[in-house]
């Protein structure tokens, strides 16, 4: 089968404005029952901030979007921004990294996307706001047929679209989904988004959330596999942060580490994000379920060395130099899922 892409990424795309706050400005509160750690700063009062970097064209669909293209295969993006200057430096920046924007809609007299990103160590707290645009599935030709699907966090407005790609899947059934849940795609639950998930090709989500998206409170990972499956995904990706990431085809079951850090990290945005996409990339593009792994793993690894989730993304070749040196243990071990 000839496709004119190789993926065609959905979501939504915003702008990140990272404000770096200095280490004696805030403080994150971890004695804090059944509940996140809290990042504390001084009410009502100025607080001094380091630097500001702004980075353009990122959110979950379009950071897997430019890992894609990095690693050399044909990438349209389908998204919506305002007609403002943050939607004009968002379309510049994606085709800077040669992704195809055909299928983004500009809506006159509304805004782009435009998040700020509190950075406070190597961690970040990440303040959203999705703009309630129309989305409507496109047409898309024959000839511009995608291999992938990359689904991901999308607005609350978008709820209609994910019945659109679950029509679309069922008359192409040629075409694989990877699915990438965002906030408000769990919310809804998998009752509501059924449909999508039994035309699921690859699920990817951290433990957290698949404990979410099957309402489990289980901390083992073959019960997490066992109930994702039962929604109809192919493949499913479980990352579990410092005890790396494990994967299912339904018949057996990979663990794979982390790849080991040369220096601390940076900064965290989009280490699951680099992992998903390179792992759909890396089967796109003809690897095995191992392999993928130990791709995702490499390009998060670097991720975290950068500020953003796409100034550490890597091509091929520099994947493959980072693998090469890979310690003996930096494999996957596979067992059986039952």
């Amino acid at each position: 089968m000839n496709y004119g892409i190789d993926i065609l990424a959905v979501g939504d795309v915003v702008t990140d404005a990272f404000i770096r706050l200095g280490k004696h400005e805030a403080e994150v509160d971890q004695d804090v029952r059944d509940k996140h750690p809290l990042l504390c700063m001084t009410y009502g009062t100025k607080i001094p901030f380091e630097e500001v970097v702004v980075v353009p064209a990122v959110g979950n669909s379009a950071n897997a979007a430019v890992a894609a293209a990095k690693l050399d295969l044909r990438v349209a993006f389908y998204s919506n921004i305002g007609d403002d200057q943050t939607g004009k430096d968002i379309l510049r920046a994606l085709h800077k990294q040669k992704i195809s924007t055909e299928y983004i809609t500009i809506h006159d007299d509304m805004k782009s996307n435009y998040h700020y990103v509190l950075w406070y160590g190597a961690d970040r707290t990440i303040l959203i706001k999705h703009e309630e645009y129309r989305y409507h599935w496109p047409k898309i030709s024959q000839h511009n047929k995608p291999q992938w699907i990359y689904l991901s966090s999308i607005g609350e407005s978008a709820l209609g679209l994910h019945d659109d790609i679950a029509d679309y899947l069922a008359k192409n059934d040629d075409v694989k989904l990877a699915f990438q849940p965002g906030t408000f795609q769990m919310r809804l639950g998998s009752k509501r988004l059924k449909k999508l998930y039994g035309q699921t090709y690859v699920l990817a989500c951290n433990k957290q959330e698949a404990q979410q998206i099957t309402e489990s409170s289980s901390d083992d990972m073959k019960t997490l596999f066992k109930g994702l499956h039962a929604l109809g995904p192919k493949i499913v990706v479980i990352t579990d942060g410092p005890a790396g990431s494990f994967a299912s085809d339904g018949s057996s079951v990979w663990s794979m580490p982390i790849y080991p850090d040369p220096a601390p990290p940076v900064e965290r945005t989009g280490a699951g994000d680099s992992y998903t996409a390179t792992f759909v990339a890396a089967l796109a593009k003809g690897k095995d379920v191992p392999t993928a792994m130990a791709w995702g793993s490499i390009n998060s690894m670097n991720v975290v060395q950068h500020i953003g989730a796409q100034a550490g993304l890597l091509h091929e070749d520099e994947i493959k130099k980072f693998l090469s040196k890979a310690p003996k243990n930096f494999v996957a071990h596979k067992e059986a899922s039952k």
